[in-house]
């Protein structure tokens, strides 16, 4: 009797979690472009912009310290060239070489000034893209999310990949449940008159992130 009664307690229990998991929704999966979203963002298109201008700014610096440098080697040269003149005295022939060594120090000076600021310059704006792109990646997230319950989505998922750059897992998926282009147009709803604009497709990816192309240690994504 009493293996009876335990019996219909766990059939009844077991029904009970059968009905409670059928009584759930069906999932709703809703996928979305992280990557397209923030490279086409108006905010991400000014902030490049920006970033190439520094960046052209600091190459600027950097070819008129090498030209200082350029100057420095030659004078180096001359008084090089100078104190090994056989028809200098002994005496001219000593003040050449200090004022050759000096040079000298000062041309490593220059080269240690040069590789510093290259050093600093790309460490910056790396720094600033970088934060840069985390913020607007949360910004974007946040509207992702709100479009995505607003469809009544229990999930979204990113198929750019979880950092936005990462090789995506789908190999296909119904356009009809990408947002995308909703979220895009509720991202760009605020988009100043005059802001730039995504390129058309197949046009170059102006929002990709700029490289840091200040010469002297090539290029920096």
């Amino acid at each position: 009797m009493k293996n009876s009664i335990k019996s219909l307690v766990a059939i009844a229990a077991f029904g009970a979690l059968v009905l409670g998991v059928s009584a759930q929704p069906a999932p709703k999966i809703l996928i979305v472009d992280m990557a397209k979203l923030y490279d086409t963002h108006y905010k991400t298109l000014e902030q490049n912009a920006k970033i190439q201008a520094d960046d052209q700014k600091a190459q600027e610096e950097v070819e008129k310290m090498n030209k200082e440098g350029n100057g420095l080697v030659e004078e180096y040269k001359a008084l090089n060239d100078q104190s090994n003149n056989p028809t200098l005295s002994a005496e001219a022939k000593s003040k050449a070489q200090d004022a050759a060594q000096k040079k000298l120090e000062s041309i490593q000076n220059k080269q240690r000034e040069v590789q510093t600021f290259i050093q600093n310059t790309r460490n910056s704006l790396g720094q600033r893209l970088n934060t840069f792109r985390s913020l607007m990646l949360e910004e974007i997230s946040k509207v992702a999310t709100d479009v995505a319950k607003r469809k009544g989505a229990t999930l979204l998922i990113d198929k750019a990949g979880p950092t936005g750059i990462g090789i995506s897992s789908f190999i296909y998926s119904d356009p009809a449940y990408d947002i995308t282009d909703d979220v895009m147009k509720e991202v760009n709803k605020d988009r100043p008159v005059g802001a730039p604009t995504a390129p058309a497709a197949g046009a170059p990816a102006a929002g990709a992130a700029p490289a840091v192309t200040v010469p002297g240690l090539g290029t920096k994504k």
